[in-house]
Parts: structure tokens; C-alpha cells; sequence
């Protein structure tokens, strides 16, 4: 393509710390004078501020302000508004302007220099500046991956991995804490987060694992509350408002082997089942944006899937934000290296709003303009995308304020928000296993500390840390677990540290060994192989063992690791999962400060050979989804001198349609205990009206003459509640299910 000459350049606003609505109004009305894209005003109007065009007027709707930019808007200036790049390939700076660019990322290993949150806010608002020098002054809008805190900026709090957050099963803290990640995101002028992930991961093996909040639907599904941290109650209803993206849609979680960017091999009634509910959830929310996946669904690319994306997710689901592609991810689509028209056209028209280019902009452009007007695009096409991210821009205040607000600069790293991350570390730790109740550790006692990541804050913060993949070692500011450890004793001193082991002795009161994964990221953490801990863990733990001192293992990983073989010789095992800068936490639950009460996001494997498991399909796991023990109980405390030794046994089942579509439905089934007594296995049965049942979880069943009958296992105590749920071909009608204690 011809670029567009660049526009008359606009003195850029001076930097502020509160952003003025009126001032920014009154500059883009100058530059259109300039242009000559709109009359100066009288020369007797001295009193009242420049006029402004309706777009420019914040009194006005945003429809009504997004109809009248649009109806500005050339062709080169729609097309820049769908196309976003890399900051490092963007050279010149002004083609910024040039080509009307609509957005600008980071990727994973893009940084600034010096790294730090005032370089960061410097960089956008340089880049801002130069949006606003079109001709119309649309800003741009800036994404980054700030996925478990601004982890892309040294010093910034950087809060536990989303497994780690599902263990918490408080979508009450995990609101909170998207709320102190908008606030550091917002303090670098950055408008635009690539989070949270809502991919249900099924099976371990998936180098992402650590980014799914769990394995089953209903828990990615309560974590979106992160979104209404990110967003706010409203999008820009406040100055940190950063927008949220819902990805990666749909069903990344279970391609087949766990490997990245595969194949999801499922029914429809399947994939609505398992991966659907959190995206529908999101949507509900209000969630700003959509990524898509660069996995397949039967064959078929999530960026090429007119289906999944236009009719489901903007149709059925009523998604009014924007969907974005992945890195590069169109180039994919023709299995060929280079992006090409056809690509373009393919994934624009299944619903693509904005591409992720993110180098060859100018080559992206030309192709993209080709396609348009070889009529391959239609022009309806190309407003529906620009009215919907414009309508972001719009929400969030950009026209009004455009530049980095430094109030929240400070932010970044803050004292309160890693006190934030401490407690969501310690509310993330899953007690497994505490045999003799060795934990939690006297703070008197002779400790000795060893394993690899002990006293490395690039692993026990995981992937996605100051660059892509992460890195061990002092990668950012925080606290180690085992500077955490040395902080909660009454005298450092009696706490002993060799990364081997080598030097311990039988007079210690426990061994703490801290080991796992090291860090990595999308691609290369798939684990096809082998799932178990590396020879230098083995190593040190060898020799903790032969010192006869009870293990504690705390382990840090982004999944469950294959441990059973090794598990008798560890008095505890904590999982520890990716808790990020704050260590302390750890140590806050080995020490009894603060009781365990993460519970399992995802089922522990016995072995890696059953992978993929997942809660409900029938097999033994090591430690069953939900698992998680805590300090100070037993399971009986206060037993009865003449306990019932035949305690009457009763349940109920509730049945809920959760949700339905043409030809089929899904359910939820709700077991209560109603007896006085505990029920050990149970089965609920009811007729299912010409129904076909097509997948169930959390129990196994059996059809005979049109009537289902599940059953569950495992202990019901007196008032509690259970639950399964299930797809089907077929209405649901108004099923009376029966329980009846086994």
C-alpha cells in the first residue's frame, strides 16, 4: 500500500497527573484546525473553549461519539485501528502516525531501559504523543501480558500463577488482587492487560497448566471476578481501569497430549461444557476483549472458526468487546511461514477484530487494503471491528486521557500490594501430606534449608517473570522463601542453608527442602515425557533423608509433579505451586502463623501415565481435586461417649439446567446429606424424558429403559453438599431426581 502522508504534527499535551478532559478536547479540536478538518472558531467567542466535533465531546454517548469518529474515518485510518504491533519493530517512531497504527504491544522478552516503572510510563507516553499527531487524534491503546502482577517491569509485585490463585478458592482476594495489578499496569501508562487466562486444563502435560485457574469448569468460571479487578465495576470508571482480556478461547486446555497450541478433539456438547463457562462468564462481566487461541477445535484453527467466534461468542454469548488474534498467530492458518491476503481475509471474516501482526506492519496493511477492495473483506466487516474498538477507547477515557497518570506510578511494587500478594501466597498453599504433625515448625527450633529453589526468586516466580520464559535467579526485587524462613525464626542463626544438602546432620529438628520446576513458558514446558523431579532434587533429597531429620518438602512447580515413588520418605509435602516475589507467605504456613486452607485446583497423578485425570473420570489419583489438609484437626474432635453406631443416613437431589441450546442442554445435579449420620457413597436416578446423555462428570452412570442412575463415592458428612453435572442430547424437561444413600 501508498501510506498515508503524515499529518501536520500537534504540540504533544504536557505530562499531568490528572488527566483534564476539557484540555485534551481542546487540543484535538486545534489539530483539526490545523488539518483543516474542522473550522476555527469565532474570533468573538472568547469566552467558551474551542468547539469541539460531537466525537470529541465526552457529554455525549459513546455510540454517538464512536458513529461520528467513523464517519471521519478513511479507509487507512480503519485499518490501522485493526492492526497492532510490537514496540520494537516500529521504526520509525512516527510511523506511528503514518500508517494510523490503533495499538502497540510487548511482547514476552520486550523491555525498556532502565527497567523500572518510570522508563515504562516515559516509553508510552512518548508513543501516545505520537498517535495523537493524526489528523482525527485517535490514541492508540497499549497491551502487555501482565499476567500474575506487571511481571514485564523489575520491581513490581508479581502475585502467585493462576493455579496458585485457584487454590485459594476466594474469588473475593483474587478481585483484589487484579484490582492491585491494574493499579501497577496503569501506573505505566499501559491501558491493556492479556489476562487472565480461563483456559480449563486437562491435562498436566500442557506447558500452560499453570496459567489455568483449575480443571474443572466451575473454578476458572468463579475466578473471573479478576476481571472486575482489572476493569473496575465500570471500564474507565476510574483512572486504573485497564482492560481485561477473556483468553484464550476456546478449549486450549484440552488438546489432545497436553500439547501447546494442538488439537482439541471433543463433541460440542463437550467443549460447551468444560470450556465455555468461564468465557460465557466473562462476558457477563463485561470482560473488553477476547483472545483467541492458537489451538484447533477437530482440525479446525480457534482463528479461523467463523463459528466458535462470530456466531457463539459475539452471537450467542453477546460479547460487545473486541477479539484480538494471538502472536502472529495468523500467519498459521495456511501452515506455510508468512502471513498472507487469504489468511487476512479467513480470519477478519470468522470475527477478528484486531491482529496481533506484530513485525511487518507495512506488509500486514498493504494485504489487509488489498483485501477490502477486492470486496474479499466487506466494508461492514471493517466498521463492526473499528466500532468495537473504539468503543473500548472511547470507555476507557483515552480520548480524555491519554497519558500515563503518575499517581499510580508509585504503586508499582508498593508495600501494599506485596502485602496483598503475601496473603494470597499463604491463602495458595495446599498441605498434602503432615504426617506426626511435623508441621507447622517450631520457631525455636534447628533448621536445616536446602533445594534448588530455596533462595531463587526467578523460580519460585515461574514463566512470564522480566521476560517470556523466566529465568532462575535474582530476576527481580522480592523475598525467597528462604529469606522468609530466616525472618519468621526467633534466631536466624540456628537456620542452616546448602542448595545440595551437603552438611546436615542428625542434630536438626526438620529439613526443608525447597525444589521443583524452573521456570518456562508456553512451548517449551510441554512435558511429554517424564513429569518427575530432576536428579539434582533427587540428589538433595537423598541426602536429607539419610540424615534420619524429617523432610518437609515444600514444592514449587506450575502442575503436579510425579512424586509418589518418594513420598513415604517425606514427613509433609506442601504445594507451594509459582507464589511469585513474595516468599514470606510460604513461610508463614510452615511456621503455624497462618493455618493451610489452599485446596487442590487440579487432581495429583499417581504416575504420569495417567495423564490426562481429571476429577471424575473414574481414576485413582494421588491426592483427589480439592484436597487440602489444614493444622489442628482431627477427624472426629469431640466424639460422643455413645456415638450411633447406625446413624440414619438420607440425601436429596436438586437438578439446575444450567444451560441449553438447540438439541441439547447441560445440567447440574446437587447431592445433600440430610441424614445425622455420614453417607458413604450414594446414587440418584430419575427418567430422562428421550434424552441422550452425552458426557458426565464428578460420577460414573448407567442407562437402562431411559432412566439414568449415577453413582458417586467418597463420604458425605451430615448437612453436606456434593454435586455432578452432565450434556445431553435432547430436552432436559423437569426432571424429579432421587437419592438414595448407598
Amino acid at each position: 500500500m501508498t501510506p498515508p502522508p503524515p499529518a501536520t504534527a500537534v504540540p504533544p499535551p504536557a505530562r499531568r497527573s490528572v488527566r483534564r478532559p476539557a484540555f485534551v478536547a481542546a487540543l484535538c479540536a486545534a489539530a483539526l484546525v490545523v488539518t483543516g478538518l474542522a473550522a476555527a472558531p469565532p474570533e468573538r467567542d472568547t469566552v467558551r473553549a474551542a468547539a469541539v466535533l460531537p466525537y470529541q465531546d465526552p457529554a455525549l454517548p459513546v455510540p454517538q461519539r464512536v458513529e461520528d469518529l467513523l464517519g471521519r474515518m478513511t479507509l487507512d485510518d480503519k485499518l490501522g485501528q485493526m492492526t497492532q504491533i510490537e514496540k520494537d519493530a516500529l521504526v520509525p517512531r512516527s510511523d506511528l502516525a503514518t500508517y494510523r497504527i490503533g495499538s502497540v504491544l510487548s511482547g514476552g522478552d520486550s523491555t525498556v531501559s532502565p527497567n523500572n516503572a518510570q522508563t515504562w510510563a516515559d516509553t508510552y507516553d512518548a508513543l501516545q504523543r505520537a498517535a495523537l499527531t493524526t489528523p482525527l487524534g485517535i490514541p492508540m491503546i497499549y497491551g502487555i501480558d501482565a499476567v500474575h502482577g506487571h511481571n514485564a517491569v523489575r520491581g513490581a509485585t508479581l502475585f502467585p500463577h493462576n493455579i496458585g490463585l485457584g487454590a485459594t478458592r476466594d474469588p473475593a482476594l483474587v478481585q483484589r488482587v487484579g484490582r492491585a495489578v491494574a493499579e501497577e499496569v496503569a501506573g505505566t501508562g499501559i491501558d491493556w492487560s492479556f489476562a487472565p487466562c480461563l483456559c480449563v486444563a486437562r491435562n498436566d502435560r500442557w506447558g500452560r497448566t499453570y496459567e489455568s485457574f483449575g480443571e474443572t469448569p466451575e473454578l476458572p468460571t468463579a475466578m473471573t471476578s479478576f476481571i472486575t479487578g482489572l476493569q473496575g465495576t465500570a471500564l474507565g470508571g476510574d483512572p486504573a481501569s485497564v482492560l481485561a482480556t477473556a483468553k484464550h478461547y476456546l478449549g486450549d486446555g484440552g488438546t489432545t497430549g497436553g500439547v501447546d497450541q494442538g488439537n482439541t478433539q471433543l463433541t460440542e456438547a463437550e467443549l460447551r461444557a468444560i470450556h465455555l463457562p468461564p468465557f460465557r462468564e466473562a462476558v457477563k462481566r463485561g470482560v473488553g476483549s477476547v483472545m483467541l487461541s492458537y489451538s484447533s477445535w477437530n482440525g479446525v484453527r480457534s482463528h479461523a472458526h467463523k463459528y466458535l467466534v462470530t456466531d457463539v461468542l459475539k452471537g450467542e454469548l453477546g460479547f460487545t468487546g473486541f477479539v484480538v488474534s494471538d502472536w502472529a498467530a495468523i500467519d498459521q492458518l495456511d501452515g506455510q511461514s508468512g502471513f498472507t491476503g487469504a489468511e487476512i481475509a479467513t480470519a477478519v471474516n470468522a470475527g477478528v477484530d484486531m491482529v496481533m501482526v506484530p513485525h511487518d506492519y507495512k506488509k500486514f496493511l498493504s494485504l489487509l487494503r488489498g483485501e477490502v477492495t477486492a470486496g474479499r473483506i466487506s466494508q461492514a466487516r471493517i466498521d463492526d471491528a473499528n466500532r468495537r474498538v473504539l468503543t473500548k477507547k472511547f470507555q476507557l477515557g483515552l480520548f480524555e486521557r491519554p497519558l500515563t497518570d503518575r499517581a499510580y506510578t508509585a504503586t508499582v511494587g508498593s508495600a501494599a500490594h506485596r502485602s496483598l500478594a503475601r496473603q494470597a501466597v499463604r491463602a495458595s498453599q495446599v498441605l498434602l501430606k503432615n504426617d506426626g504433625d511435623v508441621l507447622p515448625l517450631p520457631k525455636t527450633g534447628r533448621l536445616f534449608v536446602a533445594g534448588k529453589s530455596a533462595d531463587d526468586i526467578g523460580n519460585q516466580s515461574g514463566g512470564w517473570t522480566v521476560g517470556w520464559q523466566g529465568r532462575s535467579g535474582p530476576v527481580t526485587e522480592g523475598t525467597t522463601v528462604l529469606q522468609g524462613i530466616r525472618a519468621a525464626v526467633a534466631d536466624p542463626s540456628r537456620v542452616t542453608y546448602d542448595r545440595y544438602g551437603n552438611g546436615i546432620d542428625g542434630g536438626y529438628t526438620a529439613a526443608v527442602a525447597v525444589v521443583g520446576e524452573t521456570p518456562y513458558a508456553e512451548m517449551r514446558g510441554d512435558r511429554p515425557d517424564g513429569m518427575g523431579l530432576d536428579q539434582e532434587d533427587l540428589q538433595t533429597l537423598a541426602r536429607l533423608k539419610a540424615s534420619g531429620v524429617p523432610v518437609v518438602v515444600v514444592l514449587v512447580s506450575g502442575r503436579p509433579l510425579d512424586i509418589a515413588a518418594h513420598l513415604p520418605d517425606w514427613k509433609a509435602l506442601l504445594a507451594a505451586w509459582l507464589p511469585g516475589t513474595e516468599g514470606g507467605g510460604v513461610a508463614d504456613v510452615l511456621f503455624g502463623d497462618h493455618a493451610p486452607t489452599g485446596k487442590l485446583p487440579i487432581t495429583w497423578m499417581r504416575s504420569a501415565s495417567q495423564q490426562p485425570i481429571n476429577d471424575g473420570d473414574g481414576k485413582s489419583p494421588l491426592f483427589p481435586y480439592g484436597h487440602g489438609l489444614t493444622y489442628g484437626t482431627d477427624p472426629d474432635p469431640d466424639p460422643e461417649p455413645d456415638p450411633d453406631p447406625n446413624p440414619a443416613a438420607a440425601c436429596t437431589a436438586t437438578h439446575k439446567l444450567v444451560n441449553s441450546w438447540p438439541g441439547g442442554h447441560q445440567a447440574e445435579v446437587t447431592v445433600k446429606n440430610t441424614g445425622t449420620g455420614p453417607v458413604t457413597g450414594w446414587t440418584v436416578d430419575w427418567d430422562l424424558g428421550g434424552a441422550t446423555v452425552t458426557s458426565l462428570w464428578n460420577g460414573t452412570h448407567t442407562v437402562t429403559n431411559g432412566r439414568i442412575t449415577v453413582r458417586g463415592t467418597g463420604t458425605l458428612a451430615a448437612g453436606a453438599t456434593t454435586s455432578f453435572g452432565y450434556t445431553a442430547n435432547g430436552s432436559a424437561g423437569t426432571p424429579a431426581p432421587r437419592c438414595t444413600p448407598a
